[in-house]
């Protein structure tokens, strides 16, 4: 499939877990050459491992824009990955998030641990205040997701999502294909 896109900055979070299934490694790969061959740039946390090895060798592999963003702890436990073009070293995680934001112009969300959900809800809460208007694409491979989801709808269905649906600001797909087609629906 082919898809016209203006060409953005994605931000992904995802694992930087090296246990993390290689199902999801090849997934991240592929949709790192995907991001690049169209000509947008990868904005991530410029570390090393995991899913943000594996979406950061694919920009790089086709020689796409990596701007990593890193907090110095990262970079003192020897984890700051070579593959950013533009690498920006901060002071502290709440740091690291701020400048993702702004140099963002929407985000996608790969699977991930404890770190990649606080980036997820840092930034969809975040959204829902009026600090940005920024889309966030969930990507659910084999349902990853799906009891995180289930308590999105227990959250909306309770009224306590003020500004929040599945169907606005966040998105959610379960293939690369859809997040593919889903990137190319926004204009930004």
């Amino acid at each position: 499939m082919h898809y016209e896109l203006n060409e953005m900055n994605i931000c992904v979070y995802c694992s930087s877990s090296d246990q993390v299934c290689d199902e999801f490694k090849q997934q991240a790969t592929e949709f790192g050459k995907w991001l690049a061959q169209q000509g947008h740039t990868l904005v991530y946390g410029g570390a090393t491992g995991g899913l943000m090895s594996a979406v950061a060798e694919g920009v790089a592999d086709v020689e796409g824009d990596i701007i990593g963003i890193i907090p110095e702890c990262i970079v003192e436990k020897g984890r700051k990955s070579d593959l950013p073009t533009e690498l920006f070293v901060v002071g502290d995680m709440a740091e690291r998030k701020t400048m993702l934001k702004e140099y963002a112009d929407l985000f996608v969300v790969l699977p991930g641990g404890f770190g990649t959900l606080d980036e997820m809800f840092d930034t969809i809460s975040s959204c829902m205040v009026g600090e940005h208007d920024k889309p966030t694409i969930l990507f659910n491979p084999d349902s990853f997701w799906a009891g995180l989801l289930l308590q999105f709808d227990k959250i909306l269905k309770a009224g306590l999502g003020y500004k929040f649906t599945r169907n606005g600001n966040l998105k959610v797909v379960d293939t690369l294909d859809e997040l593919k087609e889903v990137i190319g629906e926004f204009d930004i």
